[in-house]
């Protein structure tokens, strides 16, 4: 059963503490769950957009480059068939999407496993509120020294925040993302969960 965890704010001090739901931060994370929601993920990514012409696609041969009989050569009916130089592709490639269907419970499932991993592994962090007044990413690198996170991080935002987004987007190791956007690749890529209390609050409502 997950237990009360502490509550920071951006000055890195302890503001209070929370109880996380344990049906969503308290199970005993699957790997066939979260291996099979991350590899659809990633085949999504995938840009198939590869492509090449076929005997029909290919421009010119429409007339036959000899006569059938007499020639002592082999039939042809156009210079464009498969086994010509410049000629059509057998089975060629063409654009197509790699992702496949998953079912909405086993979607919801993957997500609520990848949170519980985080927390069973102590990379959980919650903070009362992030926000900043400017776009300045020396700022929040003081935030994220504040809260000694200097892992690759992932930070999930209550709402959309332009500063604070902005303030991170030269960072590599830092990723901003919104509860309305998150995934469970992004969660497993990360090596710190950096969560807004609000945050928690919206993803309990959804998958508790």
């Amino acid at each position: 059963m997950p237990k009360e965890i502490l509550i920071l704010n951006m000055k890195g001090e302890q503001v209070g503490k929370k109880k996380l739901s344990e049906s969503v931060f308290g199970l005993t994370p699957r790997k066939d769950i979260l291996h099979f929601v991350v590899v659809n993920h990633l085949a999504k990514k995938r840009q198939g957009t590869q492509s090449a012409l076929t005997r029909s696609e290919v421009r010119g041969g429409g007339k036959k480059p000899w006569r059938q009989k007499g020639t002592g050569r082999a039939r042809h009916g156009s210079i464009r068939s498969p086994q010509w130089t410049h000629g059509g592709i057998v089975h060629a490639p063409k654009p197509r999407e790699y992702g496949f269907s998953i079912n909405k419970k086993v979607r919801k499932l993957a997500m609520k496993h990848a949170l519980s991993s985080k927390f069973l592994a102590s990379k959980l962090v919650l903070v009362d509120e992030i926000k900043m007044k400017e776009f300045k990413t020396k700022s929040f690198l003081n935030f994220m020294d504040a809260i000694k996170v200097n892992e690759k991080a992932l930070v999930i935002l209550s709402e959309v925040k332009k500063e604070v987004v902005k303030s991170s987007s030269n960072l590599k190791k830092v990723k901003t993302s919104f509860v309305g956007e998150l995934n469970v690749y992004d969660i497993l890529n990360c090596e710190k969960l950096i969560l807004e209390t609000a945050a928690v609050d919206k993803i309990e409502g959804v998958y508790a």
